[in-house]
């Protein structure tokens, strides 16, 4: 699996966190999960306007997110991250279409998604250095309330 060390390394600046090939593949899991949350929510918002394309306007991106995106780029960990999303997003499902400039805007989104996730660690346990599935879960349980 490519992309380990700069997971590595993005979550120990975005998160002061340690983490692991195995919980690399419990935030792939998180990410497919969100990226069928935001598409879902995204073709309700375009059906609602009558179109078929989900339009970055489309998004379901609040206030707290934006704030998480600017922070995400301003990280040295950035560009890395944003390739390794570029290249491992997976598609939506099948009756949902992100127009191309929505598809640019999903990497700093998820961006600012990943960098939540680092620091909501840290709110579950202020303590935690190596995240361990129980608290996974937790932060997975704490998305779920909201997106």
């Amino acid at each position: 699996m490519t992309g380990i060390p700069d997971l590595e390394r993005f979550f120990r600046a975005a998160g002061g966190i340690d983490v692991d090939k195995a919980d690399v593949d419990r935030f792939r899991t998180f990410v497919d999960e969100k990226v069928d949350d935001i598409a879902i929510a995204g073709r309700n918002s375009a059906r609602w306007n009558a179109r078929d394309v989900i339009a970055p306007q489309d998004l379901p991106i609040t206030k707290g997110l934006q704030e998480r995106m600017r922070e995400f780029d301003k990280l040295e960990e950035a560009t890395e991250i944003r390739e390794l999303l570029r290249g491992t997003l997976r598609r939506p499902p099948d009756d949902i279409t992100f127009g191309e400039e929505t598809e640019d805007v999903l990497v700093e989104v998820f961006g600012g998604i990943s960098l939540a996730l680092a620091r909501t660690f840290r709110i579950i346990d202020p303590e935690l250095k190596n995240p361990q599935s129980r608290h996974w879960d937790r932060a997975f349980e704490l998305f779920r309330l909201l997106l």
